[in-house]
C-alpha cells in the first residue's frame, strides 16, 4: 500500500526538477516558471509518450505535429511577458499546452487557432471549462480575413515562417507585443515585435530556436 503523500512528494521533486531545468536553460521570469510548473504538460502529451513529458524535447502529437520543447515554450514566453488581463492570439494551438500558459499567466482572454481540426477539438476537451474566456478554433491563422480586425495586446506565434505575417503584426493594439520565430542565414530564431503607443513598429532577433514551419490554410482533413 502507498505511504500516504507519497505521490504528492514525488509530483513534487518531479517539479522541482523540471523548473531547475528551466532555470538552467536560462528561464529567469518567475511568473513563467511557476505557470509551468502549475500546468503540468502529461495532460497534453499522448499517453504513450508520458514518461518523456518532462524531458526538454519536441514530442509527436496527431495529424503529423508536435509539441514544443519546453525550453523553448519558456523562452518564447519570457519574451512575450504576458501581463494580467491580455487579450492574446495563439497562432497554432496544438495539444492546447500552451494555450494554458497563457491562461496561468494572467490573460483574461486567448483566442486559439488551429488549422486541424482533430487538434482543435482535443484541445478543447483538455482545457475544458477551467479556463474561462479561451476559445480554440479551426481556421487558418496565416490568413488576414480569419484574424479580423485584432486589437491583441500580445500574439504568440508557435511555427516559423519565412519572416512575420504583416497581418498579424497590425493585429497588435498599441503598446502590444509579438513573439513567433523566421528563418534568417544563421537559421531559425526567435522575433519579436512591439508596436509602439504611436503605431509604429520595432522588431528584433533572439536567440536560435527549433519551431515546426507553419502551413497556410485550413487543413481539409483530420
Amino acid at each position: 500500500m502507498p505511504v500516504a503523500g507519497e505521490g504528492e512528494d514525488a509530483s513534487a521533486i518531479g517539479d522541482a526538477a523540471f523548473v531547475l531545468l528551466l532555470r538552467e536553460h536560462g528561464t529567469r521570469e518567475t511568473a513563467v516558471l511557476r505557470a509551468m510548473e502549475l500546468v503540468p504538460r502529461e495532460w497534453f502529451v499522448p499517453p504513450p509518450l508520458l514518461a518523456h513529458a518532462r524531458r526538454d524535447i519536441a514530442l509527436p502529437i496527431p495529424c503529423g505535429q508536435s509539441m514544443t520543447a519546453p525550453t523553448t515554450v519558456a523562452a518564447m514566453l519570457g519574451l512575450l511577458n504576458v501581463q494580467s488581463g491580455s487579450r492574446v492570439l495563439e497562432i497554432g494551438t496544438g495539444s492546447g499546452y500552451v494555450t494554458a500558459l497563457l491562461v496561468y499567466l494572467g490573460s483574461s482572454r486567448v483566442r486559439s487557432i488551429e488549422r486541424y481540426e482533430g487538434l482543435a477539438r482535443a484541445a478543447r476537451d483538455r482545457l475544458g471549462e477551467d479556463h474561462a474566456g479561451t476559445t480554440v478554433e479551426t481556421g487558418d491563422g496565416l490568413d488576414a480575413a480569419t484574424i479580423g480586425e485584432g486589437g491583441f495586446d500580445r500574439i504568440l506565434v508557435n511555427g516559423a515562417c519565412a519572416d512575420v505575417p504583416a497581418h498579424l503584426a497590425r493585429a497588435l493594439a498599441p503598446g502590444g507585443r509579438l513573439v513567433g520565430a523566421v528563418a534568417t542565414e544563421r537559421g531559425m530564431r526567435i522575433a519579436v515585435v512591439d508596436r509602439a503607443m504611436d503605431g509604429g513598429f520595432g522588431r528584433r532577433l533572439e536567440m536560435t530556436c527549433r519551431l515546426p514551419s507553419l502551413t497556410a490554410g485550413r487543413a481539409s482533413v483530420l
